[in-house]
């Protein structure tokens, strides 16, 4: 069974903010694919809802229903992994982990899915990682940083700005951009679950994906 987490920060102060990425990503997912309403759970730590997926897109045109498992962890970012750890027992079942979060290398508008890789200064990704003891699951990396003129990520400078940025409200622009990118990103979950990571990342780690 696949688990997808979407990272964020529990509390309406956070609803809307970049740091809440991931929640808002898999929050429209949850909505396309008919999942019940997310409630709360005292063994993960978080709200879930679990649910039947299939193709919804001429994207993810093969494979049967496969139940998924949907976690927000309710720990605040940087104990993410207090959460995650709580579904994933072993590091075969972290082979069929989704970690989605927000990444200040990558503009918005844009994703990249990534397997095996280090958590590139994500303090929830390093949660998972330090709980998990291994770095082998899936993530997709979504995009939040503007971009100059010339189409180069603009990324904050220094820490203290990074850390303003990150849990700053998106702007209603914004909003509309991160509501077009969920919806391929909608596409990618369906051909992770249902084709594999490997089609996945085939097909959507493009360059203006």
């Amino acid at each position: 069974m696949f688990t997808i987490a979407g990272l964020g920060n529990p509390g309406e102060k956070y609803e809307n903010s970049r740091h809440n990425t991931g929640r808002i990503v898999v929050s429209y997912f949850a909505k396309q694919q008919g999942f019940p309403e997310f409630v709360p759970n005292g063994k993960y730590a978080g709200l879930i809802s679990e649910h039947k997926v299939g193709p919804t897109s001429a994207k993810a045109s093969a494979g049967k229903e496969k139940k998924v498992l949907l976690i927000f962890p309710e720990t605040f970012m940087n104990k993410s992994g207090a959460s995650v750890s709580k579904a994933i027992k072993s590091k075969k079942a972290a082979e069929e982990l989704i970690v989605v979060h927000d990444d200040l290398d990558i503009a918005l508008g844009s994703f990249k899915i990534t397997f095996d890789r280090g958590s590139g200064g994500h303090r929830g990704v390093e949660s998972i990682i330090r709980a998990l003891k291994t770095t082998g699951f899936i993530r997709i990396r979504v995009g939040i940083s503007p971009v100059t003129p010339k189409g180069k990520v603009r990324k904050p400078k220094g820490e203290s700005a990074v850390d303003k940025f990150i849990i700053s409200d998106f702007k209603p622009a914004e909003i509309a951009v991160l509501k077009k990118v969920s919806k391929k990103i909608t596409e990618a979950l369906e051909v992770i679950i249902l084709e594999g990571k490997e089609r996945a990342m085939n097909e959507f780690n493009q360059i203006g994906n």
